[in-house]
């Protein structure tokens, strides 16, 4: 079993609080970030000494490509889901991009990425923009579909966000409520297809920090419905369901920390986030050891399935590569 909170650090090495927070077997994953990473060895080596203190961890990072790619120096610059989606090919470019970011994050020693975003882009709302691959819902779901096929492919599982869609608001999570005034029908006939079309392919699911009054007053990923009756229920997804940061904005709703760890974990959640806080994070952890919460069971399908010695001198990576590189300098 995995215990339930992902969280950060400061730094490029581990420190001896860091060492100590991470023992806590409620403590599940970590998630790195850009002030985290200096180059491809020096993640490397990050990795293995996370894995000396706890060998079971989850790491993570946010690796999209465009404007989201945390892993920059000594790693492909990677295009955005717009850009796949604007190629001559996206089909082929959505399966090359899929297996390079996930065959360059595996190669420094990460599980996984949050990728890919399954939003579509109504041109409403500036954070999601061009990391969505459009807004017709076929198209997002074809595109969602082979860049995840991709990443299979290189051994990692993929995650699907922000479930049920945030690209209608024009709040930005991070510093507000968004709030989408839609109703379920309307949802279910546009966002929700992206997500049910791709629930058999991902092994995780990232919710919203959007409130869908016209469904359940609490955000998505505080909400019994949402998560229990419409994405486990109604879709039948089984895999891995992961809050977004808490530490955000869009997370106030639920009340202080403690009260967002214990709403998001009723509402299903099986692995929470809490990000760039650490006394939040610990905070979080508190509330997760007093109240004895049980550790998700699920969450091992998110570990790499492949790892890679020294993936730049693979043919499918100069392959990638290529591909790849074409869409960069076709959008400069």
């Amino acid at each position: 079993m995995q215990g339930s909170l992902m969280l950060d650090i400061a730094g490029c090495w581990l420190t001896a609080e860091d060492r100590n927070i991470l023992r806590q077997p409620e403590v599940g994953g970590l998630i790195l970030f850009a002030r985290n990473i200096e180059h491809p060895q020096q993640v490397i080596e990050l990795c293995r000494s996370i894995r000396k203190v706890r060998p079971d961890l989850l790491i993570a990072v946010d690796q999209e490509g465009g404007r989201v790619q945390r892993l920059r120096r000594g790693f492909t610059r990677l295009p955005s889901m717009h850009a796949i989606a604007s190629s001559p090919e996206p089909l082929t470019s959505a399966r090359q991009a899929g297996w390079l970011m996930a065959a360059e994050v595996l190669a420094s020693g990460i599980d996984f990425s949050f990728a890919p975003v399954l939003d579509l882009d109504y041109q409403r709302n500036a954070v999601i923009g061009h990391r969505a691959f459009g807004s017709d819902p076929q198209q997002v779901a074809a595109l969602g579909r082979a860049f995840v096929h991709g990443m299979q492919r290189a051994g990692m599982a993929a995650v699907g966000k922000h479930f049920p869609g945030h690209g209608w608001v024009t709040a930005d999570s991070h510093f507000d409520i968004p709030v989408d005034e839609r109703s379920l029908d309307s949802i279910r006939k546009s966002d929700l297809q992206t997500f049910a079309s791709l629930v058999g392919s991902i092994k995780g699911v990232m919710p919203a920090h959007v409130i869908y009054p016209q469904v359940d007053e609490q955000p998505a990923g505080f909400s019994s419905f949402w998560l229990q009756q419409i994405l486990r229920g109604e879709l039948g997804f089984n895999g891995v369901i992961f809050s977004d940061d808490l530490s955000m904005a869009g997370a106030q709703a639920a009340g202080d920390m403690k009260a967002r760890t214990q709403a998001a974990i009723s509402a299903g959640c099986d692995m929470i986030l809490v990000c760039n806080d650490r006394a939040g994070a610990e905070e979080s952890l508190s509330c997760l050891q007093q109240e004895g919460i049980q550790p998700a069971q699920n969450t091992s399908c998110m570990r790499a399935g492949q790892l890679y010695n020294n993936v730049a001198a693979q043919p499918a990576w100069l392959q990638a590569r290529q591909v790849v590189q074409t869409l960069i300098n076709a959008g400069e």
